[in-house]
């Protein structure tokens, strides 16, 4: 019983974001996956250009 207490108590010191503060981290987290999925793609197509078509000379 005594750590359900230790737990409780341990809960009522965090501060909780607010509704708006949860939700602009949550656009910053949803405009960072995007800037990293763009990233990713052109780095993609990048490399798949310089391994198929400068190195290996084939064209598709």
């Amino acid at each position: 019983m005594s750590f359900a207490q230790d737990a409780w108590r341990e809960v009522k010191k965090v501060v909780w974001p607010t509704r708006k503060e949860t939700m602009q981290m949550t656009l910053y987290v949803f405009g960072f996956v995007v800037i990293m999925a763009l990233f990713l793609w052109f780095t993609d197509k990048t490399l798949e250009w310089v391994l198929y078509d400068l190195i290996l000379g084939w064209r598709k």
